[in-house]
């Protein structure tokens, strides 16, 4: 057994609560805030439709527009990330979603009309997206760079918790500011939420373990164990390019694209569902609507342990691939049975199960493309990202133009499909072949 396999093997033994574990922690803040910003015009969308006398396609492009920006800036945002350093950028990118949320909320007090309205609240979301591009794949890095080989799927997999229990919390907490001050002040009120998150962050993080004070040489041997000797920087200054030609990350990429064709029917259109088809009132869509979150955020920790124990057991070939089909398989078969159920509550638990299942294969998608590119994992699950996301440009603006001319059966049920299409694309992803320049990830491999 080798040197690096037997690291692998006792990488869960740290003698105590680690340093790791803590800028996990503010990660986990930080993905948490940033779903709060994400998903809230989702929710606001419903009042501004009505203010503003906006159809669904209208509000669809506009939801859309940040899915634009934050799918042509990943691969950039990784790179950004990469060179500029987790502790700089995300204090950077959190100080600008504040800055985009407050003028978000004034846009219809400062444009002379509704057509200028629209186009604010465009360029806004656009500009969103494009500034909370670089999170994960900075996240991303930031474990790679901070957990020992082969223990990334399940740190990877709650900041996924935090997103989603930030995607929980937000339509219950928006509708009831929305109901009784208005939507513009819900986002005036959670604005403030970034300058906490971005001092907590500046202030505790650093880019590598041996520039923290407070880690001792047991955890940073821990961490270091199986790695090469070089953790330098020079990921950044061109090994990157080879990214872009990786049969692997690629395939993952067309594989995350479907997952989240499926994540991004909950994330846009589910709260206007449950109001205009499920018939449910505002205050009740905002809790019910956050069901699906809260079950995915369980998921997400669930499936992120389930690939690291399966990755120790079998290696990350089928220790990724298991997770991956499993969680899409179920959730193709919950979506298409949720979408038919007559019983509005019957649908609610089955597309609860359904989002928590595409939940449930964050940490193989993230640990798998980890094992691929190693030092250069902020580019790579850039790439990774981009191609989740492109799933999002898709859906968003589609569902309506389905439910206008099929209804939302159909409409929904064409997430079972790309559901489907992704569990198969599993059985073409080698995770255990890495890139020439990312050296960590054949530390994986028994």
């Amino acid at each position: 057994m080798s040197p690096a396999w037997q690291a692998i093997r006792g990488a869960g033994a740290a003698p105590r609560p680690a340093v790791r574990w803590r800028i996990l922690a503010v990660l986990f803040g930080v993905s948490f805030l940033a779903y709060i910003f994400r998903l809230n015009l989702s929710v606001a969308g419903q009042a501004i439709k009505f203010e503003l006398g906006l159809s669904d396609v209208q509000v669809g492009w506009i939801l859309s527009s940040f899915i634009w920006g934050y799918t042509l800036f990943q691969f950039p945002g990784g790179i950004f990330g990469q060179r500029l350093g987790p502790r700089r950028a995300l204090a950077i990118l959190v100080l600008v979603w504040t800055s985009i949320t407050v003028l978000t909320g004034m846009a219809p007090l400062l444009a002379a009309s509704s057509t200028a309205v629209v186009a604010a609240l465009l360029v806004l979301r656009f500009a969103l997206g494009a500034a909370q591009a670089p999170l994960f794949p900075v996240v991303a890095g930031t474990i790679e760079a901070w957990f020992p080989v082969s223990r990334w799927a399940f740190p990877n997999a709650l900041t996924s918790t935090g997103l989603g229990l930030g995607a929980a919390v937000t339509p219950p907490i928006i509708a009831w500011l929305m109901v009784h001050l208005g939507w513009r002040a819900s986002f005036y009120l959670t604005a403030p939420l970034g300058l906490a998150a971005a001092a907590w962050w500046w202030f505790y993080a650093r880019d590598q373990p041996r520039q923290h004070p407070r880690v001792l040489r047991t955890e940073l041997e821990l961490i270091e164990a199986g790695r090469g000797s070089d953790r330098s920087n020079a990921a950044s200054r061109g090994a990157w390019k080879h990214l872009l030609v990786n049969r692997d990350i690629l395939m993952l990429a067309l594989s995350y694209l479907c997952m989240n064709y499926v994540f991004y029917i909950f994330f846009s259109w589910f709260f206007i569902y449950l109001v205009e088809v499920r018939r449910f009132t505002v205050l009740e869509s905002g809790f019910l609507a956050s069901l699906p979150f809260v079950a995915g955020s369980l998921a997400a920790a669930l499936g992120g342990e389930a690939c690291d124990r399966l990755c120790k057991r079998l290696g990350p070939r089928w220790g990724c691939r298991l997770p991956g089909m499993a969680g899409l398989l179920v959730a193709a078969g919950t979506l298409f049975a949720g979408a038919g159920a007559g019983d509005p509550y019957l649908a609610i638990g089955l597309l609860s199960i359904c989002f928590a299942s595409t939940q449930f294969t964050e940490g193989a998608y993230w640990s798998g493309t980890t094992f691929v590119a190693g030092r250069t994992t902020a580019a790579a699950t850039g790439i990774l990202n981009t191609g989740g996301n492109l799933g999002g440009v898709i859906v968003t603006p589609l569902i309506p133009l389905l439910v206008e001319r099929f209804g939302w059966l159909a409409a929904l049920s064409t997430g079972s499909l790309f559901a489907l299409i992704g569990a198969a694309l599993w059985l073409l992803i080698r995770v255990d072949r890495s890139t020439a320049s990312g050296r960590a990830g054949r530390a994986g491999q028994p």
